[in-house]
């Protein structure tokens, strides 16, 4: 504490003035607060997860591939067999996906089809319940 003696007072006494030095409490404070800080545990952001500690089945054989492409005027060729429209490619959908083991469906679209061609063969797709549905010949859209 620090005490400062000011001008004297009437009675011949002088005037005490008490002021608290407040520089060491921040000190102290300062040091308490970096301690904290250094002894809090890193928290660690993790999901946990319950992973499977099977080995999957392996696949005898390879799957079926069923390989859809759509020809830049809008023709629709099922493994290179040219489709006549919209029903028959929904009945080799139809079949493909009643089969116990869906085929893999490769849809190969050509670069200047319209994006409409396209959606209605994936649409078709999903609404059928074909399960595995890749499009495949992405590199001819880089440039």
């Amino acid at each position: 504490m620090a005490m400062n003696v000011g001008s004297s007072s009437s009675s011949g006494e002088p005037e005490l003035l008490m002021e608290i030095n407040t520089t060491p409490l921040i000190d102290v404070m300062l040091v308490l607060l970096i301690m904290l800080i250094i002894t809090i545990p890193i928290q660690t952001h993790a999901v946990k997860l319950n992973m499977p500690v099977a080995t999957p089945p392996t696949q005898l054989e390879p799957p079926e591939v069923v390989t859809i492409e759509v020809d830049f005027d809008g023709t629709i060729l099922w493994n290179t067999q040219v489709v006549q429209g919209k029903p028959d490619l929904e009945l080799r959908m139809r079949a493909a996906a009643s089969q116990p083991t869906q085929p893999e469906v490769h849809l190969r679209p050509n670069k200047l089809v319209k994006y409409q061609h396209v959606a209605m063969v994936m649409a078709s797709a999903q609404r059928l319940g074909l399960m595995k549905i890749g499009v495949v010949g992405n590199e001819q859209f880089v440039n």
